[in-house]
């Protein structure tokens, strides 16, 4: 381990690796959880997302650190998950056959787009502003779902949506969000994780002791502990009709928002840690997205949304890992929970939204970087971010951001911020946006 992890030169030791791993996993381990939990809703059978799930984190991970050396996580994206559930399958009312088959096919691009370093030109195309944008917008859209899965805001014929009236379940929901978001203040290693694990337990007298007269159902149903995985969802794609024009923008959102996602997350890890080339380019950057693009590509065939590279990686590497020593231990920990759908699928929903109410608060952090004086700026990305949110669909928040970019560009004299890889992408905007259910 010593000569294949270059431990010395990287100034770290086997123990210290083993801590990062573990708190890296601590870290992520929420998504074996949240991940079935979003993507249900879509259809898909809780055991066997939750199987898919666990299997994309181990192999994906494992190949992180064997392969790129790199002490990042992999895992099913957030953001990515609402997406495929909530804008793909329920609102263009795509099949979920279908969706996966998206996801197969934006791997295959992801991957092509970085064997061949098209990458390279398409970052340099995206303003900056639209990237904080879109993560912020995403952020945004995740803790909309949380509210609502807890029922903390419902519809309203009047208003759209409003604040819904306080009740067993609400409260139960406002203590969880409190004590997670208390635990996650104080640095709590494995904080949303054990926020769930609060939550569940507080949920358990729902329907039985607690708000038994207003009507509310038992909220868990113990079923056991342990089941054999459940493979039903491998190769459950459509691969075929994942490649009709009215899924070409499902693709291009997959690929856009993964690879920013993943970019984002190398670079930031990368500078915070000094895990820099002798270019000053984060370490074994292309492997890093060729493992990246795998996750993706295995996603598809699994039966789960997009793999993509965890920021909650940062754990560790604050922990001290720097090496894919980090990645590899790490992975290892997530294996035995194939076993565990019958437990984990105790977990109701309600115990989920506060870790999407939080999820949504890391993602935003981005909205700082914008230059809101600049109003040539500025408005293109407030429509990327709040189009996210209000229309339930990542593509028309990147859409009508990459569109009103160039059109003000061009009206208020900057042409020579438009670029011709902008143009480009502009042009396969503009057919996602025609071609869109």
């Amino acid at each position: 381990m010593e000569k294949f992890f270059e431990l010395k030169k990287n100034n770290t030791s086997v123990s210290t690796e083993v801590i990062a791993g573990i708190s890296s996993f601590l870290a992520t381990s929420y998504i074996i959880v949240v991940n079935p939990s979003v993507l249900s809703q879509a259809g898909l059978p809780f055991p066997a997302v939750l199987t898919a799930t666990v299997l994309v984190c181990f192999f994906s991970s494992l190949m992180m650190g064997f392969y790129a050396k790199n002490p990042i996580l992999v895992a099913p994206g957030m953001g990515l998950n609402a997406f495929f559930t909530y804008s793909v399958v329920i609102g263009m009312d795509i099949r979920y056959e279908v969706a996966l088959g998206a996801v197969f096919w934006s791997g295959i691009v992801f991957f092509l787009l970085s064997v061949f370093n098209i990458r390279t030109y398409i970052i340099q195309a995206i303003p900056r502003p639209l990237r904080y944008a879109v993560s912020a917008g995403i952020g945004l859209f995740i803790t909309l779902i949380g509210f609502s899965n807890a029922k903390f805001v419902v519809p309203d014929p009047a208003t759209i949506i409003t604040g819904n009236t306080l009740d067993a379940t609400l409260i139960t929901f406002i203590i969880g969000l409190l004590v997670t978001a208390v635990m996650v203040a104080r640095n709590v290693k494995g904080a949303i994780l054990f926020g769930i694990l609060f939550t569940t337990l507080i949920s358990y007298p729902l329907g039985r002791w607690w708000g038994v007269t207003e009507g509310v159902a038992p909220l868990i149903h113990f079923n056991g502990v342990f089941a054999a995985p459940d493979f039903s969802l491998f190769f459950k794609l459509d691969l075929v009709n994942s490649l009709t024009l009215a899924v070409v923008p499902v693709v291009f959102a997959f690929v856009f928002t993964d690879m920013f996602d993943s970019l984002s997350t190398f670079v930031g890890i990368a500078e915070a840690a000094n895990l820099l080339d002798e270019h000053g380019e984060p370490k074994n950057i292309k492997r890093s997205l060729l493992t990246d693009a795998f996750a993706t590509t295995f996603a598809g065939l699994a039966g789960s949304s997009p793999g993509t590279a965890y920021v909650e990686s940062a754990v560790g590497v604050e922990a001290g890992g720097r090496t894919g020593l980090t990645a590899v231990v790490a992975s290892l920990f997530f294996l035995p929970f194939v076993f565990l759908s019958p437990l984990l699928s105790t977990i109701p929903a309600i115990a989920t939204a506060p870790a999407l109410v939080l999820v949504g608060v890391f993602m935003i952090r981005p909205v700082v970087k914008i230059n809101w004086g600049s109003l040539d700026e500025a408005i293109p990305a407030f429509l990327a971010l709040v189009l996210i949110p209000f229309t339930h669909s990542i593509t028309h928040g990147i859409i009508w951001g990459f569109l009103s970019w160039t059109v003000l560009k061009f009206c208020v004299g900057k042409r020579n911020e438009i670029t011709p890889s902008l143009l480009i992408i502009d042009v396969f905007v503009l057919l996602a946006l025609f071609v869109e259910k």
